[in-house]
């Protein structure tokens, strides 16, 4: 992405915002637009500031987090959410994802990882806290059948010879610059095919399609 990457803050916390807000208003090309202190209006604002990145918790009255960002990716072009949260237990990652989330973070997240995680999604790639990753191939492990197999198998058969390898890279944990030198490609190329990998396997975020990928047993 470039230039300034406009962020909305969603979290019911008032300090945590505050602290929040500071951190980020210290970036040159982060700005905070907003912030809101429940899905609900995080929704409202999403409308009228349309930002680039919404920072979400997911415990909050009114609408949490989780239900926030699904209704948030129904929505054509929606923001990159990266979920910031006190809790990294394995059904919120996985819901965290299914919900359309392209981060997971911790709240304990040292700053400077949370401003790098600000910057990977804005830039279209996604971003999981050590222990999310974890939690989620754990998951992954544990919940991995022939069925889910052959299903995710039959997933990928719509992808070119190229968007399987881009798939695979992808599942790996590439970024699109990573993808680009090991493929020989430009990254406007590699976002090309993400894009089209995302609408292919019916997919909200990089993230999804690396669970496609795991669920085949390709990486």
């Amino acid at each position: 992405m470039v230039g300034v990457i406009r962020v909305l803050l969603v979290d019911d916390d008032p300090l945590v915002r505050s602290a929040l807000s500071l951190m980020l208003g210290g970036q040159r090309d982060i700005e905070v637009v907003g912030e809101a202190s429940n899905g609900e209006e995080g929704l409202d604002l999403v409308t009228e500031l349309e930002p680039d990145v919404v920072l979400m918790d997911i415990r909050m009255p009114v609408m949490d987090g989780l239900e926030a960002t699904q209704v948030l990716h129904q929505r054509p072009e929606p923001p990159h959410v990266v979920v910031l949260t006190t809790f990294d237990a394995d059904d919120h990652v996985l819901r965290a994802i299914a919900s359309g989330a392209d981060g997971f973070l911790l709240k304990d997240t040292p700053p400077g990882d949370i401003v790098s995680a600000i910057r990977t999604v804005a830039a279209g790639d996604a971003m999981l806290s050590p222990s999310a990753t974890r939690s989620l191939v754990s998951r992954l492990r544990s919940t991995t059948s022939s069925d889910r197999v052959s299903t995710a198998a039959d997933r990928l058969t719509v992808l070119t010879e190229r968007e399987l390898e881009v798939a695979v890279c992808v599942g790996r944990g590439l970024s699109n610059s990573e993808i680009a030198s090991e493929l020989y490609l430009s990254v406007p190329t590699v976002k090309s095919h993400v894009s089209r990998l995302l609408t292919k396997l019916d997919s909200t975020n990089r993230v999804q399609v690396a669970m496609v990928v795991h669920d085949a047993g390709l990486v």
